[in-house]
């Protein structure tokens, strides 16, 4: 099965998820249920826009770029930091046979990446946990798309933790601080954003 076919099948799934959740928080607010199920998807939605960036699906050529350019090899340590529906994790293990693993804080697309990772049969991980919070020092290859506002707060602190060698890949958005060492640019003819790669040394 292509990744169309996965694209379109995952999303009728997730559909049939989210239409429980919205018909069980939208009926009667007196409900102590339905209030408890909204306060619990919406903080931590609201919190991911908030610190990372809303949830838009990297097209997946850029993907696949993004995955080639980082050079992954068999057993590397991957990370995804934001990573939505979580395509790039899946691809780099399933591909790449990579270690991979991304987080997600946004309870609705953490859903859907688990029904896309059943979907692809993939090993990697998928955790529903603020990226912040976690320790990715044996990182190999971090992937990120995230807003500049988000990756003004992160820049120094990857810096720190990660250890020298590690790629860092952002799709759309650069680092202001680091050291460029490669860039994909911008392709306007397919709505393509550029892709900004750099080395921690």
């Amino acid at each position: 099965m292509n990744s169309k076919m996965l694209d379109l099948l995952s999303t009728f799934l997730v559909i049939g998820v989210l239409i429980p959740i919205i018909y069980l928080t939208s009926q009667n607010f007196n409900n102590i249920f339905s209030l408890t199920i909204l306060i619990l998807v919406s903080v931590p939605t609201i919190m991911a826009m908030i610190n990372g960036a809303p949830f838009v699906p990297t097209p997946m050529d850029r993907v696949r770029k993004m995955i080639k350019l980082s050079k992954i090899k068999q057993g590397d340590r991957v990370y995804d930091i934001g990573c939505g529906d979580g395509r790039i994790v899946y691809i780099a293990a399933n591909e790449y046979g990579a270690k991979a693993t991304g987080f997600e804080l946004s309870p609705l697309v953490y859903i859907y990446a688990l029904i896309r990772k059943f979907i692809w049969k993939s090993k990697a991980e998928i955790k529903f946990a603020n990226f912040k919070m976690k320790n990715i020092s044996d990182a190999d290859v971090v992937f990120c798309y995230l807003l500049p506002e988000c990756i003004d707060k992160i820049q120094n602190d990857l810096t720190k933790m990660l250890k020298p060698g590690t790629k860092i890949v952002s799709y759309a958005f650069e680092f202001p601080e680091w050291k460029l060492i490669h860039k994909e640019e911008r392709d306007k003819k397919l709505g393509l954003a550029p892709v900004w790669i750099y080395e921690k040394k």
